[in-house]
């Protein structure tokens, strides 16, 4: 059973869904930087910003960002919310090399690292982080329910949970805009510049899959948290979800 964006995979061939996603974020993470700017036209800057101005008030000490990918997240919240520790996961080392080397250039090693950790099944103790963030990564995970509940664990009473995940537009025009863009446009400059054939096709699949909006406020519920809400950014592209343990 599960939810219908569970069963999409990256490839064809055999193996899991997370280890697919492992190898494609290993084949695209040298192109992911550029392509993703250039595929949300600059918009998922502000995006990230928007999430982290939502947790600046909380002053969170310790932070968990979960799939971290090549770090854009983690830098940017280590420099907006100056928390004492901000531990960066991914399944992918690929990804993670790249951040590695950006947290370097930015001088933030004290404050950030990062560690290959699978969300179903992570190595912290209980409510361990202050806030925990997930920008652009929870559409992939294998097992959502499970994984939310893994991410309950570790948060603190009282602490805070932000979502960013892409989504789909849900008026016209922009909703078919949106369903142009995503079928024909993004698949081939994803192609072209990232020369991963699937990559890019399998990102709308998913995208248009993922339970999105009351749904995903719902599933986030059943997971045991307080508090959840969420706001459409950018005409609905993109959904932040504001969600307390």
């Amino acid at each position: 059973m599960g939810y219908a964006q569970e069963h999409i995979k990256p490839y064809s061939g055999e193996g899991s869904k997370k280890d697919q996603v492992e190898q494609m974020f290993d084949n695209i993470a040298p192109a992911y930087d550029p392509l993703n700017h250039i595929l949300s036209l600059g918009i998922d800057r502000q995006w990230r910003r928007t999430a982290i101005n939502w947790l600046k008030p909380f002053r969170p000490q310790r932070i968990l960002d979960i799939a971290t990918g090549t770090g854009d997240f983690a830098i940017l919240a280590g420099r907006r919310l100056a928390p004492a520790q901000l531990i960066g996961v991914d399944i992918s080392e690929g990804m993670m090399q790249v951040a590695r080397q950006k947290v370097a250039r930015n001088g933030m090693e004290a404050m950030i690292h990062f560690q290959k950790e699978d969300c179903l099944r992570m190595s912290f103790a209980d409510d361990s982080f202050d806030a925990v963030t997930i920008a652009f990564g929870v559409r992939n995970f294998e097992n959502l329910d499970a994984c939310l509940r893994e991410i309950h664990r570790v948060l603190r009473a009282d602490g805070h949970l932000a979502i960013l995940e892409l989504s789909t537009p849900v008026r016209s025009p922009f909703k078919q805009l949106f369903a142009f863009y995503s079928k024909a446009i993004l698949p081939l400059i994803g192609r072209l510049i990232s020369k991963d054939n699937s990559a890019y096709t399998y990102l709308p699949e998913t995208i248009k899959a993922f339970p999105q909006g009351e749904v995903m406020q719902g599933i986030l519920k059943k997971a045991g948290f307080r508090e959840v809400g969420f706001r459409r950014l950018t005409m609905g592209i993109c959904t932040l979800y504001m969600v307390t343990k």
